[in-house]
């Protein structure tokens, strides 16, 4: 016990196991990295045994990635927060957030019923800015105005 109370700001808790991404190490992946908030509403930033990735919580409610693959042009829900992208698949229970038009791109994964997805993307989209965007979604709303060949 006495260990642990001199370890506490080094943490007693392991490190959250997190897979790494497939282009974890893309250079591009730093910026967002060294950005990201200390917490999420109530979730405290974590330590991971990966690079390129983050936790938040205990048990952990948040796991970001980045270096995933990118997203290509889906029917998927996409959202903008804050000008950056989201593609949104709704898992039972886990959803799966992935910043759309940015190389790399980033995933989180999340509980929609222990954490609000719009806490989690206004707190992280800030630090995913710090990836340019070279696309940005397209609604049904923005077909309409698209001509069509005749």
């Amino acid at each position: 016990m006495a260990a642990c109370a001199a370890l506490a700001l080094g943490g007693c808790a392991p490190a959250v196991d997190v897979a790494p991404a497939a282009d974890a190490a893309d250079p591009a992946c730093a910026p967002m990295m060294v950005a990201l908030p200390d917490a999420i509403g109530d979730a405290r930033l974590r330590k991971t045994n990966s690079q390129a990735t983050a936790a938040w919580g205990d048990p952990s409610l948040v796991i970001l990635r980045c270096g995933v693959n990118v997203p290509g042009p889906t029917t998927d829900r996409c959202v903008s927060v804050n000008d950056v992208d989201w593609v949104i698949k709704e898992g039972d229970p886990v959803w799966t957030l992935t910043t759309f038009g940015r190389e790399p791109a980033t995933e989180i994964l999340m509980d929609p019923d222990k954490i609000s997805s719009a806490t989690v993307l206004a707190d992280l989209s800030a630090a995913a800015a710090k990836i340019k965007a070279s696309r940005k979604c397209v609604g049904q709303e923005d077909l309409q105005d698209v001509p069509t060949s005749k």
